[in-house]
């Protein structure tokens, strides 16, 4: 499992820059943007912005200092020979789309067939967790959510399917309000089985019917 797991690790570190820029970089970068904008940083209103945001950015954007590996190795191997899907649904995320820095906001739902080991299901909430707190696609997101449970774990199979609304969808360009994207991930059983793979969309609730077959 080791090669498995520097696998994922090496593409969970992607995209991180060799040399961080410092806090007072990074606050004289919104003050750029404040100019380019037309305001000015130094007026009242706007004097403490560039805190405020570069605090936000270390909320929105903790999932580059976690890693989804360590979560997910921490596993049970009690748990009397059960043997049969693991669901949870409705894991909340709030994500950045990496071409605007606009808000993805969704929901996504987990499953997993155990071979022997079960995680903890905070785990599963932690790895959607860190790869959402990413810039992210969600194309991207799914799959790295569904790889890693599949490579740590190596269970029978995994499948992700995530629901989610793009604000760089609905607050610019083609300004379309309600929209819901989905996207799915099947992995092993998931994909190949019909029967397991209906079976998790009838848990989760179907958001992906038109996936089927």
């Amino acid at each position: 499992m080791t090669g498995s797991t520097d696998k994922v690790r090496a593409m969970a570190g992607q995209g991180i820059a060799a040399v961080r820029p410092s806090r007072e970089e990074a606050e004289e970068a919104v003050r750029t943007l404040l100019r380019w904008a037309g305001d000015d940083p130094a007026r009242e209103g706007l004097r403490d912005t560039p805190r405020r945001v570069v605090s936000a950015f270390e909320e929105y954007f903790a999932g580059y200092q976690q890693d989804p590996v360590e979560y997910l190795k921490r596993t049970f191997e009690e748990v009397e020979g059960y043997d049969e899907m693991v669901v949870l649904r409705d894991i909340s995320f709030e994500s950045h789309c990496e071409h605007h820095l606009a808000p993805i906001i969704g929901r996504v739902h987990v499953g997993y067939l155990p071979d022997r080991r079960v995680v903890g299901i905070s785990k599963l909430a932690r790895t959607v967790e860190t790869y959402a707190r990413r810039l992210q696609v969600q194309e991207k997101m799914t799959a790295q959510i569904a790889n890693t449970i599949q490579d740590v774990l190596s269970p029978l199979g995994t499948a992700v399917v995530v629901e989610a609304s793009h604000q760089c969808m609905t607050t610019r360009g083609v300004h379309k309000k309600g929209v819901t994207m989905v996207t799915s991930c099947m992995l092993g059983a998931f994909r190949d089985d019909d029967k397991t793979r209906r079976e998790f969309l009838t848990v989760i609730g179907n958001p992906v019917s038109s996936f089927e077959g």
